[in-house]
C-alpha cells in the first residue's frame, strides 16, 4: 500500500489544497482526491510540481507501507 504524506506537509507549511492549486496550476478536485488518498494513480508531472511547490522529495510525500 502507497501512503500518500500530503495532509502532513501541508500541516507542516501551514497551506491550504487551494494554496498548492494556485502555486501548482493543479485542478483542486484532483489535489483534494491526493490529500484524502482517494486517488489510484499520479502522474510523474504531478508528482514534479507538487515536490517542487513543497520543497519536499517524493519520498517525503510517498511511502510504500507493507501490509
Amino acid at each position: 500500500m502507497i501512503k500518500v504524506h500530503l495532509s502532513k506537509l501541508l500541516g507542516e507549511r501551514k497551506m491550504k489544497i487551494s494554496d498548492l492549486s494556485n502555486v501548482t496550476g493543479l485542478h483542486r478536485n484532483g489535489l483534494s482526491k491526493l490529500y484524502k488518498e482517494e486517488t489510484d494513480g499520479i502522474k510523474f508531472e504531478t508528482l514534479e510540481k507538487v515536490c517542487k511547490a513543497l520543497d519536499c522529495k517524493i519520498e517525503d510525500l510517498l511511502e510504500i507501507i507493507e501490509e
